[in-house]
């Protein structure tokens, strides 16, 4: 039986802010369509059929009022050498904060949840390629320092689906629509040169709103902004680089609610299952992760949607489309971390130093 859940904080200027439907198309294309480009607002603006100053002007805006966290690379960790994995952890359900305040500390992890459930703290966690620790070993030390009654790990076996983007101009027909199912391309760690490790140093975080929005890593680099922009085309061809892409704020964007839709599928059908699940417009994530005695479940899907029940009515297509009936759905109540990781600091290092 789940625990009771935490009184949900209350997040300064969290609500959705309303949009016109250029700033919608807007949205779209800054999350899907953003280029390796010299002047990547111009090619933006030529999609919207607006010029260029409008385009970096509301983008600014948009920046400031919340709805767009950052416009940023978006590297893949795993790709990188970088250890990762979802982790579900069991706390104290009358004060998760404390759990959540030691999980967070350390810099690899990029999101961490209150869910409901007995396992009510998930989080993304990654250690370095040359982390003395490893994974194992970091989250002995947290479970440790949190009290956590038990830990779970839930590394992805498979992935079918990582494409965070939100649907902005569409409803819940297009969000709960199959697409194209693709066949699911394992990521593997590739080797990394000097100059590979300082491109990545230079580009990420967030990308200053400019018209030539490259200029500032090419200043850092002290090279052209064409070097940095092949050297960026090669990361991506080595997938290494996924792309360049606004992250927004959900809640602001009028995305106010997330289900982790998790399902029990048949071993023998998970190939041909998870890329279907996969193709849905309203599925950001879906990956295949180990079962247990206690927890049957082998695909996830994170579904993002305006309200829980559009979330709902994304995993009952699905559900509909692939007959699979066992499954749950796991809302979160608070979140506790969202960043994008940094790459290649001294900050793992830190954190290893103090705490192990």
């Amino acid at each position: 039986m789940a625990q009771p859940l935490a009184k949900v904080r209350s997040r300064r200027g969290g609500s959705a802010v309303p949009l016109d439907e250029l700033d919608k198309r807007l949205l779209n294309l800054l999350q899907g369509s953003f280029p390796l480009a010299r002047r990547p607002y111009a090619h933006v603006a030529e999609l919207a059929e607006v010029d260029e100053h409008e385009v970096l002007r509301r983008t600014r805006r948009l920046l400031d009022e919340r709805i767009i966290r950052e416009i940023t690379p978006i590297y893949d960790t795993r790709v990188l050498g970088y250890r990762s994995m979802l982790v579900a952890a069991k706390v104290d359900p009358d004060n998760p904060w404390r759990a959540a305040k030691i999980i967070n500390s350390h810099p690899g992890v990029s999101h961490n949840y209150l869910r409901d459930h007995d396992f009510n703290i998930w989080f993304t966690i990654a250690t370095e390629p040359d982390s003395r620790l490893g994974l194992d070993g970091t989250l002995e030390v947290l479970q440790r320092l949190t009290g956590a009654e038990s830990v779970r790990q839930l590394p992805t076996l498979r992935l079918f689906k990582i494409r965070m983007d939100l649907e902005m101009e569409k409803g819940t027909d297009a969000l709960a629509k199959a697409a194209e199912a693709v066949e699911p391309k394992e990521p593997e760690a590739i080797e990394l040169s000097e100059l590979d490790v300082a491109v990545i140093r230079a580009t990420q975080g967030p990308m200053e709103v400019a018209a030539e929005s490259y200029a500032p890593a090419a200043e850092r680099l002290r090279t052209s902004q064409e070097r940095v922009l092949d050297h960026l085309e090669g990361l991506r061809e080595r997938r290494a680089l996924r792309r360049v892409a606004a992250i927004l704020f959900h809640r602001r964007a009028g995305f106010s609610a997330n289900g982790m839709g998790v399902w029990r599928v048949p071993e023998d059908r998970i190939m041909e299952l998870g890329p279907r699940m996969a193709s849905f417009r309203g599925i950001s994530h879906c990956y295949q992760r180990p079962t247990y005695p206690d927890w049957p479940y082998s695909i996830f899907t994170m579904a993002h949607g305006r309200s829980k029940e559009e979330c709902d009515a994304i995993l009952e297509s699905i559900a509909a489309d692939t007959g699979i009936e066992d499954r749950r759905t796991l809302y979160s109540s608070t979140e506790f971390k969202k960043i994008r990781l940094l790459y290649f600091t001294d900050d793992h290092k830190k954190w290893e130093a103090e705490h192990a």
